[in-house]
């Protein structure tokens, strides 16, 4: 083989080498296909923005959605211009329960805290139902409280210290109550209905809350049903990072003496005349 080469008066390379320059080659693509690239990829982001954006209303819908703090009604737990998740499949799990702060709305019954403009124009509206839906801007009929009395509970204000009372047992709230701030400057006694929720605001001085509405249907208690989810974390600013828990007061068990046994009691109450005529017809017989 090499007598050949040499005859005609050329020296080829070793098998190797052509299969190492072969392999360069091929590694190279053409200008063509570097510009073919670079287009379909400008073609596919509109897809992925778009299948981004429709996961991420799936999941604000039926999991988990950002809400902005507008007001200063639930200070200092909540501060203007906060960001805060809310759960919203954590009630088809438990019950909603006393010291949730609560995100509902009150489309048709409540007056907002907070007036916002208009959208001039459909460019406007759909820019303001995107920052509302991702947690940007706030909703104009969402309000967040915090749950001081559950269906059957009776709620007072005030024992002879000033504090609010449910079902005869005193709440401590001064580790969320605004600094200053009485627990309330308003009379109210109610026992609240069934699948309703009686809620106020932390910041009560100022805040528009069930003491504002006892004219209204309800006595100022809202509809379990009006109820989007639970509060469980502040995720803006990054600086006040932190979650949303329930004050140590609402684990009071006399806080429960009333309002939670209400159906069992009303039970048993309607079980004993039940087993009595029951009786009476046996001996009957």
């Amino acid at each position: 083989m090499t007598s050949e080469s040499q005859e005609h008066g050329a020296v080829r390379r070793p098998v190797e080498d052509e299969v190492d320059v072969v392999a360069e080659e091929t590694q190279q693509p053409a200008k063509g296909e570097k510009n073919e690239k670079k287009g379909s990829f400008w073609k596919e982001l509109p897809v992925l923005v778009v299948v981004a954006l429709v996961l991420a209303l799936i999941i604000k819908t039926f999991v988990v959605q950002a809400f902005y703090i507008p007001s200063e009604s639930m200070e200092n737990t909540l501060l203007t211009n906060d960001r805060v998740l809310v759960n919203k499949l954590v009630y088809h799990t438990r019950d909603i329960e006393r010291g949730d702060v609560v995100v509902f709305s009150g489309v048709d019954s409540w007056d907002g805290e907070f007036e916002l403009e208009e959208p001039s124009n459909p460019v406007a509206a759909f820019f303001r139902w995107v920052g509302t839906a991702f947690g940007i801007v706030p909703g104009e009929k969402d309000y967040i409280k915090r749950v001081i009395g559950v269906g059957g509970d009776h709620v007072k204000c005030c024992d002879s210290k000033g504090r609010i009372t449910v079902n005869g047992t005193p709440i401590e709230e001064e580790s969320y109550l605004y600094p200053g701030d009485v627990p309330s400057d308003k009379f109210f006694d109610i026992t609240v209905p069934q699948n309703r929720l009686w809620v106020m605001g932390d910041h009560r001085s100022v805040s528009l809350d069930s003491r504002s509405h006892t004219g209204d249907p309800g006595g100022g208690s809202i509809p379990v049903g009006q109820v989007i989810g639970r509060a469980f974390v502040i995720v803006w600013p990054f600086d006040r990072f932190s979650s949303i828990d329930i004050p140590d007061t609402f684990a009071q068990p006399a806080l429960n003496a009333l309002g939670e046994q209400v159906p069992l009691v009303a039970g048993f109450g309607l079980a004993v005349p039940l087993v009595l005529v029951r009786r009476r017809l046996r001996k009957r017989r």
